[in-house]
């Protein structure tokens, strides 16, 4: 039997580790196991194969402004599930979670055999949200149309927008980018048409909203 494909995306080694031993116990050779610490090595390792079973996705990732990582995830690779771990384990983030498109969500103070539960669930079709889940706020018709914006945007466009919120001119990306500072100028012009914006600061207040939840 082929092995599960499986991308653990977290920036805090001990909770991969602690991911790692989870699913090595629980799946033992049924799983190959590859980690992540950042959003760039998330998009690196997608682009090298687009197979994957499952993405375990930290919540706060470098490289992404709280859900923006999973708009991206599910606009850019809709056919690879996507479960969300996060030490926030309010009811409103579990429901955004599920509302963004998200398979599953498990809290960072789960247990071994629960997260074992979670992600086998998730492996045979199924979701799996904490028993805590209470019903929160849907979505605003805004936050929606950030999130389709966002999920529209390509790799190296949703690169280019979290360079533009860090304050970075076009110079300074297409340096660390390697590209030209023409091919910047047009990836900002998309992006800018693509959410809805006309200045770089519209564009990062609406990044920005994909961290902040709204009171329920």
């Amino acid at each position: 039997m082929a092995a599960y494909e499986i991308l653990i995306a977290d920036d805090h080694p001990l909770f991969r580790s602690a991911l790692q031993q989870a699913l090595s116990m629980g799946l033992g050779s049924e799983a190959h196991l590859v980690e992540v610490a950042s959003i760039a090595e998330l998009e690196a390792r997608l682009n090298e194969k687009r197979d994957w079973d499952l993405v375990l996705l930290d919540l706060n990732m470098p490289g992404a402004y709280g859900f923006s990582g999973l708009v991206l995830l599910r606009g850019q690779y809709p056919q690879i599930p996507v479960v969300m771990v996060s030490a926030q384990e309010e009811a409103a983030v579990v429901q955004r979670s599920r509302e963004f498109g998200a398979s599953g969500f498990i809290p960072k103070s789960s247990p071994l055999e629960t997260i074992q539960l979670a992600v086998r669930a998730v492996l045979d079709g199924d979701v799996w949200w904490p028993p805590q889940l209470e019903e929160a706020s849907v979505l605003s018709d805004e936050v929606r149309a950030v999130s389709e914006g966002l999920a529209s945007l390509t790799p190296q466009q949703f690169r280019v927008l979290t360079m533009v919120c860090e304050g970075l001119l076009n110079k300074q990306i297409a340096y660390e980018l390697s590209v030209s500072e023409a091919t910047v100028k047009a990836h900002v012009t998309a992006i800018f048409r693509k959410l809805g914006v006309r200045t770089r600061t519209q564009a990062a207040l609406l990044l920005q909203q994909m961290e902040s939840l709204p009171a329920a």
